[in-house]
């Protein structure tokens, strides 16, 4: 096949295995696990991990109209050890290393990965927690021994309606004896370091200290 050469249009050759290459709207495309393996070539770890993320997330069907995740760990894996001498091979290795099922969003990984290098426990992600009698609750992050928290405000947390059930829902987690941390994008500049020690001193308000 010939490279495409037209102002705009940058080609490459690659070894494609036949399900590796599917249509959208008649156009021939790289299924999602390729695409994310060819992504390492440019991105960093991080944002390898970021993609990983969204492909391995378990979808809500109600909101999304799907049930099954676009991709799962095993056919990551296979990806990597198809291709294993592509350029990236490396760094995509390391981000599904790090990849976890269950963040909702690429600031809710970066938050993750940035708790995870400063140190602090191994959280769960965006696990159901039932704060009362018919009151069940999945935060961000959770760390469940001791009952903190994590969420992620984006850009739509600011609209009136959103505000009032943020107010409610921060309510529900007090009443439960939880301490909720809530985060927003101010807190994740600079390697997301504001966020990292709002997290850690509710954590140590609540008897943590690092070994």
């Amino acid at each position: 096949m010939a490279i495409p050469r037209r102002r705009g249009v940058i080609g490459h050759r690659g070894q494609f295995f036949e399900d590796e290459i599917t249509t959208l709207n008649g156009l021939y495309i790289t299924s999602r696990a390729r695409t994310w393996l060819d992504c390492a070539r440019k991105m960093d770890i991080d944002e390898i991990t970021v993609v990983a993320d969204h492909l391995l997330r378990i979808p809500r069907p109600e909101f999304e109209g799907r049930s099954a995740p676009y991709c799962t760990v095993d056919d990551l894996e296979e990806m990597l050890d198809r291709h294993w001498g592509t350029p990236g091979i490396r760094k995509a290795r390391v981000a599904l290393e790090q990849a976890c099922v269950g963040a909702d969003s690429a600031p809710e990984t970066r938050l993750r990965l940035a708790l995870d290098r400063a140190g602090l426990p191994t959280a769960e992600v965006n696990v159901p927690t039932e704060l009362g009698p018919g009151v069940v609750r999945q935060s961000d992050v959770t760390y469940r021994e001791w009952r903190v928290a994590v969420e992620y405000d984006g850009e739509g947390h600011s609209e009136a309606e959103q505000i009032v059930r943020d107010i409610a829902r921060e309510e529900e987690f007090s009443r439960a004896g939880w301490f909720l941390v809530r985060i927003s994008k101010r807190h994740m500049t600079t390697g997301a370091r504001s966020a990292v020690a709002k997290v850690r001193r509710a954590l140590e308000q609540r008897g943590w200290s690092p070994k």
